[in-house]
């Protein structure tokens, strides 16, 4: 038996996402008056996955609830669709954007941090929040995959998701510097227009590579699981 239940876990998860997320739009710093504000940065747009994923999670919780020992058959299809939008956030968006953003961040920074966190920013930024926002979303995400078994849509599904919110993405980060001729990351800065064609090309691939990595993470806990409770209820016997 789990010493914290599952759904104590995913509210607590929840609240230190909204902590962490009003902390950091609290913050005065310069690049969140530019165009883009605080949406030009993945890590912001991963904060927000992670807040809206975990309160699909806690209301999915609260709902089955409520729900528990009803016949009422429309609140059951309501609950399974609920459910159905939670195991593709899992899937397409929480599991592979938030541990790109921890891989990618904590990579650049050990090799050369003005590439992508220059020290300005510890005059904003404390390191509590830093961690937050780079480093807790690893764990937090591995902990809702072994507490819960997750649906995975097709693997061809899944991975034209995961190219459209990527791709998405790559050519609002070139609209913002069309618009400022800033980019959002220095790293791009350093690097010619081929390379950041190779760049964002292997991005891509990544998240593609992280999405798979989840699906196979997803199947192999919960079919150890299974395998596991088919033997201890033999022995039983």
């Amino acid at each position: 038996m789990a010493l914290i239940p599952s759904q104590i876990l995913r509210l607590a998860i929840l609240l230190s996402y909204f902590s962490v997320l009003c902390n950091y739009k609290a913050i005065d710093m310069p690049a969140h008056q530019t165009y883009g504000g605080s949406w030009k940065f993945l890590t912001f747009i991963d904060l927000v996955i992670q807040a809206v994923f975990f309160g699909i999670c806690v209301l999915t919780d609260l709902s089955s609830l409520l729900t528990k020992g009803s016949e009422n058959q429309e609140q059951e299809r309501q609950l399974k669709k609920l459910i159905a939008l939670r195991d593709w956030m899992m899937a397409v968006l929480a599991f592979p954007v938030g541990v790109f953003v921890v891989t990618m961040f904590w990579t650049l920074y050990l090799y050369d941090r003005e590439l992508v966190y220059p020290k300005l920013l510890d005059n904003f930024i404390p390191q509590w929040l830093n961690h937050g926002m780079h480093t807790t979303v690893l764990p937090f995400i591995l902990i809702e995959m072994r507490t819960t078994n997750h649906r995975y849509p097709t693997r061809i599904g899944g991975l034209a998701a995961v190219c459209t919110f990527s791709v998405g993405y790559i050519l609002w980060v070139c609209w913002v510097h069309h618009v400022t001729g800033v980019w959002a990351y220095p790293v791009l800065d350093f690097i010619s227009p081929a390379a950041k064609i190779i760049f964002f090309m292997t991005m891509i691939a990544l998240v593609n590579i992280f999405y798979v990595l989840g699906e196979t993470l997803n199947s192999y806990i919960w079919d150890t699981t299974k395998c596991e409770g088919k033997s201890t209820k033999s022995k039983a016997e």
